[in-house]
Formats: structure tokens, sequence, C-alpha cells
């Protein structure tokens, strides 16, 4: 979509491309059972500049927001930002009870002055969706995510303290909190990681319950070793961008033969990081 928005921004008079996103998704507030973010707020601001937005609007969907109608919504939203120019993916509905469509948008683009046009849903086998997206991510499918995404699948979370189980077997690692994101699913992967200003390294993301400490566990956690190791991450943003499965999250018989693995880990990753 933010390709055909630059297109259309670049015409004359050329204008500025605007992204508008919510700060939640919706239904935690409709249903509050929202589903975990493909990428939540901090990230999704990052790649939408990356990917072609000037700026970008954030919207705080609350109880008062569900209840704007089309009008409502379009002159506190569109209007207010003194748009020209609206794009919206195909079947975009807005506005209270979802009573909002194209139809709508573009009856109240001829009274407010702006033009509004949409663009068709991505299709391959099916249409591209977020569920879609999540149910091919949780299989750990990394080339069917990133097709999807026309992106590689990144994550973005902050360092925050561990056991440091990790660095007593010789590996430290980042233990990431990822603010709720949906992510790969549980396993071994090779990967790349930065810092907001820094190049991406070579790592291996191990994602699951560490089993051969923790049998009783219920809850996975994100951790990531840099190859080249080195650094203190605590409190910082890292992005991970997962090239490869390697192979499943498994017990051990004890430390010995993890450390093993990871050893062989370390090594397969760094053969799929060259390629």
């Amino acid at each position: 979509m933010l390709a055909a928005l630059r297109a259309w921004a670049a015409e004359e008079p050329p204008s500025d491309v605007v992204a508008i996103t919510f700060a939640t998704h919706p239904r935690a507030v409709l249903t509050d059972a929202a589903p975990p973010l493909l990428t939540p707020l901090e990230h999704r601001v990052r790649l939408l500049h990356e990917h072609g937005a000037d700026g970008v609007v954030v919207l705080d969907f609350d109880e008062a927001m569900a209840n704007w109608s089309p009008r409502e919504f379009v002159e506190r939203v569109f209007v207010r930002m003194g748009a020209s120019r609206v794009l919206v993916g195909e079947n975009h509905r807005f506005g209270k009870d979802r009573a909002g469509d194209l139809g709508t948008l573009q009856a109240l683009g001829e009274e407010f002055g702006f033009e509004a046009h949409e663009v068709a849903l991505l299709r391959q086998d099916e249409v591209v969706s977020s569920t879609v997206v999540r149910e091919r991510l949780a299989a750990g499918d990394l080339a069917a995510v990133a097709d999807l995404l026309g992106r590689p699948v990144t994550v973005l979370g902050t360092v925050v303290q561990g056991d440091q189980r990790g660095r007593t077997l010789g590996f430290p690692t980042a233990n990431l909190d990822l603010n709720h994101a949906a992510r790969p699913g549980s396993g071994v992967y090779a990967a790349r990681a930065r810092t907001d200003d820094g190049p991406w390294l070579p790592a291996v993301v191990n994602i699951g319950r560490r089993p051969t400490f923790h049998p009783e566990a219920d809850v996975d956690l994100v951790e990531v070793h840099l190859l080249e190791g080195g650094r203190d991450l605590y409190g910082q943003a890292l992005e991970v961008w997962f090239v490869a499965k390697l192979r499943d999250e498994r017990r051990f018989d004890g430390p010995q033969a993890l450390k093993a693995q990871i050893d062989a880990d370390i090594a397969q990753a760094r053969e799929r990081l060259q390629d």
C-alpha cells in the first residue's frame, strides 16, 4: 500500500505520504480479546518509515473513538490532517459498527475536498491476512511469512534481565521482552540482530521454555546470543531478523550435552548466515 501511495503522492501536486495506525488493536477495546500484534507500535512505526512513509499518525483507539460515526472519523482525522488523498485497503470499514465503506469515504471526500481510492487485497493461494501470517509464523515457516509480508521476519523487543544461565554455559544471551508481539514458534533459529544505531550482527536465537533446566516452565522466552559477543544490551531495544530455523527445542540430559548442541547450532548458524 505504501508503494501505491508514494506513486500517487508523486503526482502533481506532490504531497507527503502519511500512514495512519492505531496504538492498540481495536479488538482490545471492542471485545477485550485482541490477538497478538504482528508488529507492536514502536516496531510498526519504524517499519512504516523504512518502507516509505514520510510521517506516521498514531490514533489512540478507545471507546469514544469506537463510537465515532464515519463522518466524525473523517472530520476528526482526515480533515484535521488536511489530507488531499486517502488510500485504504479493499473492504476497508470505518466508523461506529463499521458503517463506513469506500463509497462513504468517497462521498465525504467530495464534500471535504479529498480523493479516496482503495488497493486490492494481496492474494496468493488465499487472501493475505494477519491471521494467516500468525499461523505460518507459529509454525516457524519463515520463508512463507517473509513472502506474505514482503519483507524479512523481524521482531523488536527490549533486553531484560534473565537468570544468566547462558553465561554459565559460555553463551551469554540477551533476553527479549517482545511486549506481546507475535513471534515464531519454539525452536532454535539462525538470525541477525541490531540495536537502534548498530549494524546487523550474526546471532542464534532460542525461543522456548528451556526444558533442560526448567521442565515445569509454561512461558516461552526469547533468548538472543550474539555470535561475536561482548556487548551489554540491558535496557536497549534489539531488533531480530529471523533467517532460518535450525531445529526444534528439546530437553538434554545435562549442561554438557546442551553445550555441545549449542556449539553445533552456532556452527550451523554461521553457515546459514553466509548465504
